[in-house]
């Protein structure tokens, strides 16, 4: 056999090889501008499931805190010390990552939404317990489902935030929002919104509010009702709270006001008795700690504040607040925007412990934890990319 014999054998080989499977359809190679098809309708972000009408946006968040001294959500981090086992002040640091899904679909009912996030926290939390006393060392610290919902038009169920709480609006866009507390907030619902015209807007939620104070001991659900009326000037907006578990109602109210381009102000006033929130094992005049809506001391509370945004990428937020047992705080901060996505944020916070200020530690309604000191001042850097 010659090259030219093996050559043309080879030749015959192929092309038989072809025939025989000449049935067989080859699949073309997708173009990839398909892999992903835009969803425009509801926003930057979202693109189609593929084979389905739904459209899906995926983000979230990665956060970086430090924070120093006595006051906020810190509450003054302490570590041992390892040669002698005493306790120092210490940096609190927390890194947290957190991811977020929406999804939104138009039906004969309306607009068939979804949303959920999730939390994941690295660092020293003094107050927390493991049963053994007050971690205060660095640690994996939580996996949390803060939010998970169903909405089809105005009807949502699932997991949320109060809308005592949501709905009125934070106090302010300051970090440490709750130096004095204005809320609870994890609970899952049974919510009803409605938008109507020329900016009013209202909300009915059935809750069952969280923890083992706070959870339904009965069929009866807490409830809450909320109403606001929205224009170019600004905001008017009251929520009003029925507490199942202690009989106990309590109400907010807030006004937003756009003084000019760059000025926005805002005041919220909180109310609610005492009543059946206190604690009559002490004869406590004080109810915060129990209830799941006025947590905050005393029956009467407030919080105001604005921000001054100097440019596209400065804006000067403060926020002050107090309440009947004499319990008053003071937050400011200076947000930079670096790169889009990219913000830092200086804070600082001081806040006044009042006529009932007992040093709760662990887990609980409020940021008074410093029982030994009267005036506390402390301050955070907080680092965000939102994606």
């Amino acid at each position: 056999m010659n090259i030219t014999s093996l050559l043309l054998g080879s030749a015959a080989a192929l092309f038989g090889a072809s025939d025989a499977r000449a049935g067989v359809i080859a699949a073309a190679e997708p173009d990839p501008t398909e892999y992903v098809k835009i969803c425009d309708v509801y926003g930057a972000g979202y693109f189609y499931i593929p084979g389905t009408e739904t459209c899906l946006r995926i983000g979230g968040y990665v956060r970086y805190d430090i924070g120093l001294g006595d006051v906020g959500a810190f509450d003054g981090a302490k570590a041992t010390e390892q040669e002698d086992g005493s306790t120092n002040a210490t940096w609190h640091k927390n890194a947290r990552f957190t991811l977020k899904s929406w999804t939104n679909q138009e039906t004969e009912f309306g607009t068939l939404k979804t949303y959920s996030e999730t939390r994941m926290n690295f660092g020293n939390l003094n107050a927390y317990s493991d049963g053994d006393g007050l971690r205060n060392y660095a640690f994996n610290r939580d996996l949390s489902l803060t939010f998970a919902w169903i909405q089809l038009g105005g009807l949502r169920v699932g997991k949320d935030w109060s809308a005592f709480d949501m709905f009125i609006g934070y106090p302010g866009n300051v970090i440490n929002q709750m130096l004095v507390p204005y809320g609870d907030f994890d609970t899952t619902v049974v919510q009803y919104y409605f938008d109507g015209c020329d900016g009013v807007s209202a909300v009915v939620s059935l809750e069952d509010g969280e923890g083992a104070i706070d959870s339904l001991d009965s069929y009866v659900p807490h409830v809450v009702g909320g109403l606001k009326y929205t224009q170019p000037w600004g905001a008017i907006t009251g929520v009003a709270a029925y507490d199942s578990n202690y009989e106990s109602v309590a109400g907010k109210v807030r006004v937003e006001v756009n003084v000019t381009d760059e000025l926005s102000l805002f005041g919220m006033f909180g109310y609610g008795s005492n009543g059946k929130l206190n604690d009559d094992s002490n004869n406590a005049v004080d109810a915060h700690g129990r209830g799941f809506y006025k947590i905050w001391g005393g029956s009467w509370s407030f919080w105001a504040g604005g921000t001054y945004q100097f440019n596209e990428t400065t804006a000067f937020n403060l926020q002050v607040s107090g309440d009947q047992l004499k319990n008053y705080a003071f937050a400011m901060n200076v947000a930079y925007t670096l790169v889009p996505d990219f913000t830092v944020i200086a804070e600082v916070d001081y806040d006044r412990c009042g006529d009932l200020c007992v040093g709760m530690v662990g887990p609980s309604k409020t940021n008074w934890t410093n029982a030994d000191k009267k005036n506390s001042l402390g301050g955070i850097l907080r680092f965000q990319r939102s994606f």
